[in-house]
């Protein structure tokens, strides 16, 4: 009996079965820190999840232990197998791999509070011009030390308990052994196949991270179900995105179309108004008061932006696009959405492309992008060039070093002084944005700010208010300069961060941010409840308010001077994609609509009432949106050709 204990199939069976146990054990750990963005989940629905995630885990095990099982497998003499060098590298090829899968498990802990999922291999891309990035880590091991002490602890465990070592004897009729030795691996091959697919039916298909959804009720859970090893190497999988066929290509152009060719033009404000775009890091509309007056006993962290939105143009109902800052830049200064993966990391990140600023610089505006981070950092610098802006202002530009912030960039209150008097010496008319950074975890304020903004009740909460002065200071600043008085500011949110208020916390929720239009002619502004806005409608918006007359290439619309003629606003909310109206949220996987829920009266998202609609109109809208994204992305057509050139 202890003689089959230590056969290798025996050892390695027991040692995938604790790697088993502990991932399951780190999924519940992962729920149990933030149980918070999972308000509607159940205990019945959370066994469901993990039952169905030993189904990923499984296809993840083997994924990663491949050669170490391939060790296990081999039919060598007994001699070999025994020897101490080979349990060695056998031993080695179990460790490093599920070790490395622990770490990473570990760290979306963490992360899925930044990005609600998983996280793919995108990331090693999004975060390759970070020079700080080592320091960002060490911060965030010594911040969030229980999530340290846990992964240590179950590395720990792992080890300890996996340090047995197996041991074969041959037979006197060697031939059995071979042929045994053979014929169990075999067995095996076929089942780890079985297992790597995710089954091995007639109409099985290898498992992708959409799977999920079969085990959940919202895309946000599904960060739950998963595991990062999984999500990183099926990924890495899909370096290619896959050309639907919903309709013909001159179908979905009929239904949809990015050309924008017959925009009204009723004013001649090109070349006399100056544009001005802020992209606030992780403002939730959630944190600001003017939004939520509806909410009773709410207290909000932005006073100057709650009195600057009086005075705007701004929605009930708007979106970012996805959930990262590499999400937003495309979306608002390309009006090219977050489908699947950002554009800024996809295969297609080199294709030409239209953009607020290569429109705006051809009619003779001075253009220019402003980040206070290290120049290249999150491959913004990168971006801004290629979508047609003359000069960056990153933090190499900046003098004075002495006002970064340690981690990130230049402190919010001196890098928006810097933008403000750096566009007073430019030439009018001019188009400039600038993304700010005082607002990015690990969330602390400059020393001289501490205690004075509301703490809240989470540590963005400070910031927040940290970058609400900052604003202030801007505004105050600029008022004083010949330029302001001709400029038509915008202002958004890249993405949404941490939640306090439950309806924030929805697949809706995680997607509302601030879009505001504000000049300082007018006398009003206004609160629009029709419709549904996206960051991609700002672009086309700016637009139309200019007069723009020239083709131009946009998944967005005009917002600002009339109605949408599609009121939708379209995000993607891995694994699926959102349409959202004024009242409606509708989910499709990319093969079937899988929810419809009117958040108007269903705040929390828990009636999902498809079969009670007629959304087939909706649908079809998503389906041209999603069919001309890919099929222009994938044949680099994200421009408008007229007469053989390039047009933006």
């Amino acid at each position: 009996m202890n003689q089959i204990k230590k056969h290798p199939w025996i050892v390695a069976a027991c040692n995938l079965l604790l790697v088993m146990v502990l991932y399951t054990i780190s999924r519940l750990f992962f729920y149990w820190v933030n149980i918070d963005l999972y308000p509607n989940v159940s205990t019945n629905h959370l066994i469901e999840m993990l039952a169905g995630g030993v189904r990923f885990d499984l296809t993840a095990l083997l994924y990663l232990n491949s050669l170490y099982v391939l060790l296990v497998l081999l039919p060598l003499p007994a001699t070999i197998r025994n020897h101490k060098k080979y349990l060695c590298v056998a031993k080695w090829a179990f460790w490093i791999p599920n070790i490395l899968g622990f770490i990473a498990n570990c760290m979306d802990i963490v992360y899925v509070r930044f990005t609600d999922r998983r996280t793919t291999c995108t990331v090693f891309t999004e975060f390759q011009n970070d020079g700080n990035l080592a320091n960002i880590i060490g911060q965030s091991i010594w911040q969030y030390w229980y999530v340290t002490l846990f992964g240590i602890l179950i590395i720990t465990l792992f080890i300890v308990c996996t340090r047995k070592k197996w041991e074969v004897k041959t037979p006197r009729k060697a031939w059995v052994y071979y042929i045994v030795e053979a014929a169990l691996m075999l067995v095996t091959i076929y089942f780890v196949v079985i297992g790597i697919r995710g089954g091995f039916g007639k109409y099985t298909r290898p498992i992708t991270i959409s799977n999920a959804m079969q085990y959940t009720n919202t895309p946000q859970e599904t960060a739950i179900l998963l595991n990062t090893p999984f999500s990183l190497m099926k990924s890495l999988e899909n370096t290619t995105y896959v050309h639907p066929h919903y309709f013909s290509n001159e179908e979905a152009e009929k239904l949809f179309s990015p050309i924008h060719t017959d925009e009204i033009v009723e004013n001649g404000r090109l070349g006399q108004t100056n544009v001005v775009v802020l992209i606030l890091e992780s403002f939730s509309k959630e944190y600001i008061g003017f939004y939520n007056q509806h909410i009773d006993e709410y207290e909000g962290y932005t006073p100057f932006l709650d009195s600057l939105l009086t005075h705007c143009i701004t929605y009930a109902h708007s979106f970012a696009s996805g959930r990262k800052s590499i999400d937003a830049m495309p979306s608002v200064l390309s009006s090219i959405p977050m489908l699947i993966e950002p554009y800024i990391v996809t295969p297609y990140s080199t294709n030409a492309v239209s953009s607020l600023a290569a429109c705006l610089r051809d009619e003779g505006y001075t253009t220019a992008f402003f980040h206070g981070a290290p120049n290249g950092s999150m491959g913004f610098q990168a971006y801004a060039r290629s979508a047609g802006f003359e000069h960056y202002y990153g933090m190499d530009e900046y003098d004075g070093i002495e006002a970064f912030d340690g981690t990130w960039a230049i402190w919010d209150e001196e890098f928006l002084q810097y933008y403000a008097r750096t566009m007073s010496q430019m030439k009018e008319p001019f188009m400039t944005a600038v993304f700010t950074a005082s607002s990015h975890h690990p969330f602390r304020v400059p020393k001289q700010y501490e205690g004075v903004f509301p703490t809240g009740t989470h540590p963005i909460h400070p910031c927040v208010g940290y970058t609400d002065h900052a604003l202030r200071e801007f505004f105050a600043y600029a008022q004083q300069q010949d330029w302001y008085e001709n400029t038509l500011f915008v202002l958004t949110a890249d993405h949404t961060n941490q939640v306090s208020l439950p309806e924030y916390a929805t697949a809706k929720g995680l997607f509302e941010v601030p879009i505001a239009f504000y000049s300082p002619r007018w006398n009003q502004g206004e609160l629009h409840s029709i419709g549904a806005v996206s960051q991609t409608d700002i672009m086309p918006s700016v637009l139309a308010y200019l007069g723009y007359s020239k083709p131009f290439f946009a998944f967005g619309e005009d917002a600002l001077t009339q109605a949408k003629k599609h009121p939708y606003a379209v995000c993607y909310n891995h694994p699926v994609y959102q349409l959202l109206s004024d009242s409606l949220l509708m989910q499709f996987d990319g093969k079937e609509m899988r929810a419809v829920y009117n958040y108007q009266h269903d705040s929390m998202l828990q009636n999902n009432i498809a079969n009670q609609l007629n959304t087939k109109d909706m649908e079809i809208y998503l389906r041209a949106y999603i069919q001309q994204y890919i099929y222009r992305l994938t044949t680099n057509q994200l421009t408008v050709e007229t007469d053989g050139s390039t047009s933006r």
